[in-house]
């Protein structure tokens, strides 16, 4: 038998179903309010880093057309330096490479880290180049302090090691220690070489990428290293790769004109030329170690 409702309760039943419509309504408005908020905020944030990524690239691209006009003025007939300028005038290349197919290909946003970290690699190595020629006047960013919390941070997790051999290539780069460039040169290349071997051992290399280039005692070369990282990261652009294996060939470049005793000039720079060195290899490792991202 069918149930009957009376007036008021069917009054009630409306009002029920109403106010769970309402409801509906209400929770499906709140989501909607939620989720534009979400898109908003996200949105709000992506066009902040844009702007911050912007306003770096402005600063660094200055940098490096400052100090390529300087480098520009120096002398060029002195033979001493050749090989590393050469190295120089190569990573800057490679730079413009990078940027202009960053620009064609529109790169996504996770990119920016890393350009705006190779950004500042060519302009430190055009800088500190201006620097051991004798320009006085290289440089127009601030001096850094001594300790770099975030580089100390980033060797700590690979290697308690190499968070020493930091604090000690620092201890050694001093104006009053005759060789001050020599041995902070001698211990950074280490680090380097010890991060390569710690986070890009030989058997992970070849099993990723068993057909890389090797060395003439069967080792994966430094480049294969390089890219055995990027392609961790996802990132496998020849650009990319091309301009990290020439920034590191650059430093190592820069440790040799004090590891060669025939230069003799180890010892001859005052704290701006020192602490130019020790910002742009500083530097370089901070950016080989977002290279290797959590490899």
């Amino acid at each position: 038998m069918a149930q009957r409702y009376s007036a008021s309760q069917i009054r009630s039943k409306m009002r029920q179903a109403q106010q769970k419509q309402r409801q509906a309504i209400n929770k499906y408005n709140q989501d909607v309010r939620r989720y534009n908020q979400g898109v908003k905020n996200a949105v709000n944030k992506y066009n902040q880093a844009v702007r911050a990524h912007n306003a770096r690239v402005r600063a660094n691209r200055q940098r490096i057309k400052n100090e390529l006009a300087r480098l520009s003025r120096q002398s060029t007939t002195t033979t001493r330096y050749v090989v590393y300028r050469t190295s120089v005038e190569t990573l800057h290349e490679s730079y413009t490479s990078l940027e202009n197919y960053a620009d064609s290909q529109q790169l996504d946003p996770r990119y920016n880290r890393v350009l705006d970290l190779s950004e500042r690699e060519t302009a430190n190595s055009i800088e500190v180049t201006n620097h051991i020629l004798g320009d006085e006047n290289a440089g127009d960013t601030p001096a850094d302090e001594l300790e770099n919390a975030e580089l100390l941070d980033g060797l700590r997790k690979i290697s308690p090691d190499l968070d020493d051999r930091w604090n000690g290539a620092v201890f050694a780069l001093n104006p009053r220690n005759p060789d001050a460039a020599r041995h902070f040169c001698t211990s950074a290349r280490e680090i380097i070489t010890q991060i390569l071997e710690i986070k890009a051992p030989d058997a992970d290399v070849f099993a990723m990428l068993p057909t890389c280039d090797k060395t003439e005692r069967g080792n994966p070369t430094r480049r294969s290293k390089i890219r055995y990282f990027l392609h961790r990261q996802g990132m496998t652009e020849d650009t990319l790769e091309e301009f990290v294996e020439n920034d590191m060939e650059n430093i190592l470049q820069l440790f040799r004109v004090f590891n060669d005793g025939a230069h003799g000039s180890a010892g001859t720079f005052d704290f701006p030329h020192l602490n130019a060195i020790k910002r742009r290899v500083e530097d370089g490792i901070m950016f080989l170690t977002e290279i290797i991202g959590d490899a």
